[in-house]
C-alpha cells in the first residue's frame, strides 16, 4: 500500500505545501513511475478524467491551495477543494438516503444548525433541573455547560467515539475534578437525547455530522463503491490539523485504490485540543512512502525540545543572529500599547517597512488592546487587518436599537424592554444622514431628549409595551421640532408593522389549528435597517454586523419554521421571538467587526493577530511584534482546549490530561518554534512590568526580555 500514498513531513517554511504540488502534477502528467504503475496495474482511469480532492485545514488555506493547484495543472484535471468538515457534510447530504435507511428516519431532508441556534435549542430542550445539577457540581452559567456538552459530543465525534461510551470516559478521566458516575451518566443521556431529537426534526449540527459520516456513511458498501469511481486521487495539506476521524477516511481510500499524498508537520497541531489529533494522524505514514524534507536553517528546524533547552540554543541568537530580536519595555500595559504604535509608525514612516511586513501577535488580544492597537495606528495613517476579531453582535448599539424596536412591534414582548433601551432606540434610530446639501445633521434625538421621552412616552406594559404621543409629557414643548418629528416618525412606522401582523391558521401533524402571526421577524428587521439607518454612511464594521444579524435572523426562523412542520407543541412566534432576542443579548452571536481579505499579506495593512489565529492562518512577516512577552498566557499556546477534549485524543493511552507541565511545555515550545519559523527579520519582544490588574508580570518569555536587547521607545501620540 506504500506505493500509492506519499507523506511528506517537514518543519515551518520547509516547503511542503510546493512539494504536494509537485508530487500532484507529476502524477496528473503521468511524470512519475508511482503514476505509471497506478495506471496500469490498478483500476484506476486516466488522470484527466477523474477528479482530484484537495483538503486543506481551513476555508482560507483551501482557498489558496486550489489557485495554487490550478496554476500548476492548467486544467489537466478536475479539482474539488475542501476542508475535512465541509467534505463530511457534503457527503453526508448526498446520501442521506443511506443515512434514513440505517437509522429508520423521517424523510426530511436535513437542514444544518448554526453553533448559535444549536446553543440555544439545546438549552430548550434540556430540562433546567439537570443543567442545575451540573452547575452545583462546577459553577458556570447554563449557556456554558450547554456549550461544554456540545462540544463533548462534537470532539466524540471527531475522534470516532460512540456516544455510549462518553460516560466512562468521563468516569475514567483524570481532569481536575473527575465528574461524578451519575453526572458522568446524565451528560450522556442528554447528548443522546440531543442526537435524537435532531435527527427525528431533520436538523443536523457539526457534531452530527462527523457521527453520521464516520459511523454510517463511510461503511457503507454502496459509499465506498461509488468513492473509487468518483475521486482519483487525494491531496491532503497540513494533516497535523485534521480530526481523527480523517485518518479512517484517507485509511478507506488507500483500501479503495484511491492513491494520497498528505503532508504533515511535526511542530504542527495548532488544532489539538479543538478536534485535531495529530500524534494519531501520524499512523498513516506506515502506509505511505516517506519524503522528509531538508530542515531550514534557522531555529524553527529544532525538533521538540524544553522551553529551558530551547533559551539556551537560543543564546547566540539573542547575541547576534537572525532575526534580531529586541525587546520593548514599558512599566504599564497601555503604555506598552502606545509604544508599539509608535515604533511600528516609525518602522514604516523612518525605516521604509511596508506595512503588510508586520504583524503584532499576542497569546490573548482583549478588547482594550485590539481597541487601542487599532485606534492608536489608524490615528498615525495606517491600516490594520484584525484578524477574525469576532464580539457579541450585541455589543453593537445598532443591533441592541434593532431587537428593542421588535419587542415594540409584536406583543408579549414587553418584559424585554426598560426605560434606558427605548431610550438608545431613540437615540441609534434617528440619527440622521446626509442632507441634499450635502450636510451631515446631528442625532435628531440627543440622549437627553431621548431619556425625557422614554421617562415620560414610553409605557411599559407585559403584552403591549407602547410608545404615548408626544403630547403625554407636559411639556413636550422642549423637546423640539427636528425630534418631534423623528419621534413621531418611529410611532408611525411601529403602528404600520402592527398594523400588517395577521393571524393564520393552519393544521399541525397532529391536525390541531395552531394560530400563529404571520409577519416574519426577518422581514421587520430589514424594513427597519432600509427605514431608519441605511439612508446614511455605514463605516465596514457596522456592514459586517447588520449582515450577520439579518443572516442569523434569516437562519433562526429557517430552523423555527421546520420545527412548526415537525413538533406539534412548539413554541409560539412571540415565544421563539423572545428567545432570539435571549440568545442575542446573552452573547452568543458573534459577528467580525473588521472583516479582511484572504489574501491579507498583500494588501498594505499591519496585521494584529493571537497566536493561535496566527499560526492557524500559516501566515509569515518579516517584523513580529511579540505582545504581552510578560504574560503567563503564553504558556498556553494561546489557545484554549474544548473542555474534555484529552478524553478524546486516540494518540494517549491510557486518557492524560494535556495540561500537564510536560504536555504543556513541549506544546508551548512548538508555538515558539513555529512564530520563529515565520518571521525573517526581527522580533520585538512587548513587555510592561504590570498587566492589566496592576499586578507584576512574570510569565516564561520574561527571561527571553531579560536578554534581548533593549529598545527605548517614547510614545508620542
Amino acid at each position: 500500500m506504500g506505493t500509492s500514498a506519499t507523506w511528506i513531513t517537514g518543519t515551518v517554511r520547509s516547503g511542503k505545501t510546493e512539494a504536494l504540488l509537485e508530487h500532484l502534477a507529476a502524477w496528473v502528467q503521468g511524470e512519475s513511475v508511482e503514476a505509471q504503475t497506478l495506471l496500469t496495474e490498478s483500476t484506476v482511469r486516466s488522470p484527466s478524467e477523474g477528479v482530484v480532492l484537495l483538503f486543506a485545514a481551513n476555508a482560507d488555506n483551501r482557498t489558496q491551495l486550489l489557485q495554487r493547484a490550478s496554476d500548476r495543472l492548467k486544467g489537466l484535471v478536475r479539482l474539488q477543494s475542501t476542508t475535512p468538515l465541509a467534505f463530511f457534510e457534503s457527503e453526508v447530504l448526498l446520501f442521506w438516503p443511506l443515512v434514513i435507511e440505517r437509522l429508520n428516519l423521517r424523510g426530511y431532508f436535513p437542514v444544518r444548525l448554526r453553533p448559535e441556534t444549536e446553543q440555544a435549542l439545546a438549552l430548550k430542550l434540556w430540562a433546567q433541573d439537570d443543567i442545575a445539577r451540573l452547575q452545583c457540581f462546577e459553577a458556570g452559567s447554563a449557556d456554558q455547560w450547554v456549550r461544554r456538552l456540545l462540544d463533548l459530543l462534537q470532539l466524540a465525534s471527531a475522534s470516532g467515539t460512540p456516544l455510549t461510551q462518553i460516560a466512562d470516559l468521563l468516569v475514567r478521566s483524570e481532569m481536575d475534578p473527575v465528574l461524578p458516575a451519575d453526572l458522568a451518566a446524565l451528560v450522556q443521556v442528554l447528548l443522546l437525547k440531543w442526537q435524537a431529537w435532531c435527527l427525528g426534526h431533520g436538523l443536523l449540527t457539526y457534531g452530527l455530522v462527523m457521527d453520521l459520516f464516520w459511523q454510517y456513511v463511510l461503511p457503507h458498501p454502496t459509499y465506498q463503491r461509488q468513492f473509487g469511481q468518483r475521486f482519483k486521487l487525494i491531496a491532503a495539506d497540513d494533516t497535523d490539523n485534521y480530526p481523527a476521524i480523517a485518518k479512517l477516511l484517507f485509511e478507506q481510500s488507500l483500501k479503495l485504490g484511491v492513491p494520497g499524498i498528505f503532508t504533515f508537520s511535526e511542530l504542527g497541531g495548532i488544532r489539538e485540543g479543538l478536534g485535531a489529533d495529530p500524534r494519531y494522524f501520524a499512523g498513516l505514514k506506515e502506509r505511505c512512502t516517506l519524503v522528509e524534507l531538508p530542515l531550514p536553517l534557522d531555529v524553527a528546524s529544532l525538533g521538540p525540545c524544553s522551553f529551558p533547552e530551547l533559551t539556551a540554543i537560543l543564546q547566540p541568537t539573542f547575541a547576534a543572529g537572525q532575526p534580531m530580536i529586541y525587546s520593548l519595555q514599558e512599566t504599564s500595559r497601555i503604555r506598552l500599547l502606545q509604544a508599539i504604535a509608535q515604533e511600528v509608525h516609525t518602522a514604516i514612516a523612518v525605516q521604509g517597512i511596508r506595512p503588510q511586513d508586520i504583524a503584532i501577535v499576542g497569546p490573548g488580544l482583549d478588547p482594550i488592546a485590539r481597541y487601542t492597537l487599532i485606534d492608536g495606528l489608524q490615528h498615525l495613517g495606517i491600516a490594520v487587518q484584525s484578524i477574525h476579531d469576532q464580539r457579541p453582535i450585541q455589543s453593537a448599539a445598532v443591533v441592541r436599537a434593532l431587537l428593542a424596536l421588535l419587542a415594540l412591534v409584536y406583543p408579549g414582548l414587553g418584559h424585554l424592554l426598560d426605560v434606558e433601551q427605548v431610550a438608545e432606540m431613540l437615540v441609534v434610530l434617528t440619527a440622521a444622514g446626509p442632507t441634499e446639501n450635502g450636510l451631515t445633521l446631528p442625532h435628531s434625538i440627543d440622549p437627553i431628549r431621548a431619556g425625557l421621552l422614554a421617562d415620560y412616552c414610553f409605557k411599559p406594559h407585559p403584552q403591549h409595551p407602547e410608545l404615548l404621543p408626544i403630547e403625554a409629557y407636559e411639556r413636550w414643548d422642549r423637546i423640539g421640532h427636528n425630534a418631534a418629528q423623528a419621534y413621531g416618525r418611529i410611532r408611525n412606522w411601529i403602528a404600520q408593522q402592527q398594523g400588517q401582523l395577521g393571524i393564520s391558521t393552519t393544521a399541525s401533524p397532529g391536525g390541531t389549528a395552531i394560530a400563529y402571526l404571520t409577519l416574519n421577524p426577518v422581514f421587520i428587521l430589514d424594513r427597519a435597517i432600509q427605514t431608519f439607518i441605511t439612508h446614511r454612511p455605514l463605516a465596514l464594521d457596522q456592514l459586517s454586523i447588520l449582515r450577520e444579524l439579518i443572516e442569523t435572523a434569516q437562519h433562526f426562523w429557517d430552523i423555527d419554521a421546520r420545527l412548526r412542520k415537525t413538533d406539534v407543541q412548539w413554541s409560539t412566534l412571540t415565544e421563539t421571538i423572545a428567545d432570539f432576542i435571549g440568545l442575542l443579548r446573552r452573547g452568543v452571536i458573534t459577528a467580525n467587526p473588521y472583516p479582511t481579505s484572504l489574501d491579507r499579506q498583500i494588501r498594505p495593512a499591519v496585521t494584529l493577530a493571537t497566536t493561535f489565529q496566527y499560526l492557524n492562518a500559516r501566515l509569515s512577516h518579516p517584523w513580529q511584534f511579540w505582545l504581552d512577552a510578560g504574560s503567563q498566557l503564553w504558556q498556553y499556546s494561546g489557545a484554549v482546549d474544548l473542555w474534555g477534549a484529552a478524553l478524546f485524543l486516540k494518540s494517549q493511552t491510557p486518557v492524560q490530561d494535556r495540561t500537564d507541565p510536560e504536555n504543556r511545555d513541549l506544546r508551548f515550545c512548538n508555538t515558539l518554534l513555529e512564530l520563529l519559523g515565520r518571521v525573517q527579520d526581527r522580533i520585538y519582544l512587548c513587555y510592561s512590568e504590570l498587566s492589566t490588574n496592576g499586578q507584576p508580570q512574570m510569565g516564561p518569555l520574561t527571561a527571553w526580555v531579560d536578554l534581548a536587547q533593549p529598545l527605548l521607545v517614547e510614545p508620542n501620540m
